[in-house]
């Protein structure tokens, strides 16, 4: 049976290696749209990433941002709804994982702007009006998405950390296995929460909904949705918790599944 909404995460999953899409990809999400199904880009990433890659796709419609701290409104580039981090809860968040990982650097992300510390090195280009400063000034106003990276430790050796000391506070992840970046939100905020929040909005239930991921950041996701599908190059965590498995992103894995839900 077709589903009525897929969502999907982009780096690792929808987008090639390259960060490109290809061509069969936007064509299985066109016909998926034509068949009526209501398409959902869920991300790590903040609003300013999407303007781009909207025009690329053809996608009008609505997208989780910052790991479902923000949903954004594509068609009209404006915010719809935020989640962030409070600022009580975010210094305790810094003072736990601080006194336990001192070299690692911070950010914050905001629907928006950006700001980091003097010595957090951003991987990606950063807005004009980025702010410098100590993660202490930087909690407030609050932010959708806390970041620490750490110079030394894997990603997954950061996750395992950070689930120790602060999974009992707020929602950890990431979203790279060659980027040692702990992302961090608001307790109870994910892909998933703001995926349930626009499917009740949009009439949708879970039961009708195709997820798709690649890293620890869609576990929730892919667990929600009445079917979970990872491409073969996801994190063993994210392979071990879908449904199906299917070609990795460099070979259209979406946009087989999509092609095969469109001829159902």
């Amino acid at each position: 049976m077709i589903p009525r909404l897929v969502a999907t995460d982009l780096d690792g999953t929808l987008l090639r290696s390259d960060g490109s899409v290809d061509a069969r990809t936007r064509r299985a999400i066109a016909e998926i749209e034509a068949a009526g199904v209501t398409f959902v880009i869920c991300t790590a990433r903040p609003p300013r990433w999407l303007r781009a890659l909207a025009e690329e796709t053809g996608h009008r419609g609505l997208a989780v941002c910052a790991n479902g701290g923000v949903i954004w409104d594509l068609h009209t580039d404006t915010m719809v709804e935020e989640f962030p981090v409070q600022a009580e809860l975010a210094r305790e968040v810094v003072r736990r994982l601080r006194a336990v990982l001192p070299q690692g650097s911070w950010a914050v992300e905001r629907a928006g702007g950006f700001a980091h510390e003097p010595a957090y090195t951003p991987r990606w280009p950063v807005p004009d009006d980025t702010i410098i400063d100590v993660i202490d000034a930087l909690l407030d106003p609050p932010a959708v998405k806390l970041m620490l990276r750490h110079p030394e430790l894997s990603a997954d050796d950061l996750l395992t950390h950070a689930r120790e000391l602060i999974g009992d506070l707020v929602e950890v992840s990431h979203s790279s296995p060659h980027d040692a970046l702990l992302e961090i939100s608001a307790p109870g905020v994910s892909k998933a929460s703001a995926l349930a929040g626009v499917c009740a909005q949009l009439g949708v239930g879970q039961e009708d909904v195709v997820a798709f991921g690649d890293m620890p950041n869609d576990l929730a996701m892919l667990s929600w949705a009445g079917w979970g599908v990872a491409v073969a190059n996801a994190h063993a965590e994210v392979i071990a918790a879908a449904d199906e498995v299917t070609a990795s992103n460099d070979e259209a894995g979406v946009a087989a599944v999509l092609e095969r839900l469109v001829s159902q």
